[in-house]
């Protein structure tokens, strides 16, 4: 069963709660029935899953409730608890520090998707903003570097490697002290892989970790070999110190299920997971988030963190002109730039509640990604009059021949041109109709409090430019208001918590 399917199964479970008239005992044995089954048929193991069924019972005593309680709140929030734990191996996550040399070596079998997994590595650190570059340290699967090279060149990732050299110790020690000499802040080492666990490829890797003395060692797995993932993982343990787990092939696969629960039971913390074979089908690994989007309860906190990101990406004078209600289509190119480096479409839209991880499908996300291209393209086309004009909609309805101008320029129909200015058109009211950021705070971004009136303008502008189908699969305008209500309340708990800290 894959992924998406396992959180649909488990989400139609806890909402049988809410059609319950009475919630007793039937009820709750009946709704644990159905996780077992769901978590049983995603190749979770059997012990596992008895063990999270037992838990939920012995936490939820129905009958020692008081009348006031929410019975079926707590049941939830007792299944969500378990399905966290099932997932935690309870071990702080290694991270590099910035502005130093952090050499990562990457193990694993052959046909992991070891190669790739460095290469979204690499990028992902790279349009965060570290120093990022690669080593081809495989000398025993031929077109080995080949691959890291072809990868890391459309990644735009400095790599190392050699065509000569067979001692991947040589190779992988030259490589490192190169990068490191040239301060690259993640260096990350590519080693080479057996079909199966064997003396010459642990003897390898011993030598390799015994070279480079690595900051972190990444065991990469394959998710389609479900609980076997912990025996391989122990393994590999026992040779070199594994501190962090990437798995791989995650997207739809029935076996990802038992992958995840089995790595967490060898107590080394998963850090990313591979969704698909695009370059940005990588997403960083954090347990209650993954669990809260999996069930369509999206991710706040990670919601509000990319918000943050996206103001941190925007330059100053960009900020300026939006908190000041101004907004031109120069200004409509650089979001879409950050969009684009903030991550996949797919992973954004699981951070909404309503949504859910598999909201947008591949081939969706592929069309949008192409769609947005196809407009900064066209954005491309323009001169710095039209596209610092904060009246750029009226400057080329007044002029058409700047339509014909740009799409003959930009290679597209008048028509795109259009629909792009109509889209560029209902941004800019929305900006300026919620009299920009300032005062949508009161006072500023750091204060307590929204401004009610504020969010409530924007909520009705956002429902306006939402797509009827995205609007109606987070409850229609009343889903939007709880989604921003859920919005508001994660901004003020993270500025106090800024608040607390800052007053220690």
């Amino acid at each position: 069963m894959a992924l998406a399917d396992l959180g649909r199964k488990i989400t139609s479970a806890l909402k049988s709660l809410s059609k319950a008239t009475i919630i007793n005992e039937e009820v709750l044995k009946a709704m644990l029935k159905d996780i077992s089954t769901a978590l049983l048929e995603a190749d979770v193991n059997i012990k596992l899953v008895k063990q999270l069924r037992d838990n939920v019972s012995s936490d939820i005593k129905l009958d020692g409730m008081s009348l006031g309680l929410n019975k079926r709140k707590m049941i939830q929030q007792a299944v969500f608890r378990e399905l966290t734990k099932l997932l935690e191996p309870g071990v702080r996550v290694w991270t590099p520090s910035k502005g130093q040399n952090n050499v990562i070596m990457c193990v694993g079998l052959q046909g992991s998707g070891k190669t790739t997994t460095s290469t979204k590595l690499a990028y992902y650190y790279r349009m965060k903003g570290w120093k990022t570059c690669l080593v081809c340290a495989d000398t025993f699967r031929a077109g080995a570097f080949d691959q890291l090279k072809q990868n890391a060149t459309k990644a735009r990732i400095p790599f190392y490697g050699s065509y000569t050299e067979m001692d991947p110790v040589v190779i992988a020690t030259e490589g490192v002290d190169k990068f490191k000499t040239e301060n690259f802040e993640i260096i990350i080492v590519d080693t080479s892989g057996r079909h199966k666990q064997e003396d010459s490829l642990s003897e390898e890797m011993l030598q390799l970790s015994k070279a480079l003395q690595p900051d972190n060692v990444v065991y990469v797995m394959d998710a389609s070999i479900g609980q076997a993932c912990e025996s391989q993982a122990k393994a590999f343990k026992d040779k070199v110190d594994v501190a962090s787990v990437i798995i791989t092939k995650l997207d739809g696969h029935a076996k990802g299920g038992g992958a995840l629960s089995a790595v967490a039971a060898t107590g080394s913390p998963i850090i990313f997971i591979g969704t698909g074979e695009h370059i940005d089908d990588f997403e960083p690994f954090k347990t209650k988030p993954f669990i809260s989007k999996l069930l369509g309860m999206g991710d706040m906190e990670g919601l509000v963190n990319v918000v943050k990101e996206f103001g941190k990406e925007n330059k100053e004078a960009v900020i300026d002109r939006i908190q000041h209600g101004q907004f031109t289509l120069r200004d409509m190119h650089e979001q879409f730039q950050t969009l684009r480096k903030l991550g996949s479409y797919r992973q954004l839209l699981g951070m909404i509640p309503g949504f859910g991880v598999d909201f947008l499908s591949k081939e969706d996300e592929e069309t949008w990604s192409a769609r947005v291209k196809k407009m900064m393209v066209i954005m491309d086309s323009m001169n710095n009059h039209e596209l610092d004009n904060y009246e750029g909609h009226k400057l080329f309805h007044k002029q058409p021949g700047r339509i014909q101008r740009v799409a003959r320029g930009s290679g597209t129909d008048i028509k795109d041109v259009e629909d792009l200015l109509t889209k560029y058109n209902k941004f800019s009211k929305m900006v300026k109709n919620i009299g920009g950021l300032n005062g949508f705070f009161n006072g500023s971004f750091s204060s307590k409090h929204m401004n009610q009136n504020k969010v409530i303008k924007l909520t009705r502008q956002i429902a306006k430019i939402m797509p009827r189908r995205s609007l109606k699969q987070i409850g229609g305008m009343a889903g939007l208001q709880r989604l921003m209500r859920q919005f508001e309340q994660e901004v003020a708990k993270q500025l106090k918590g800024k608040s607390s800290i800052n007053n220690m």
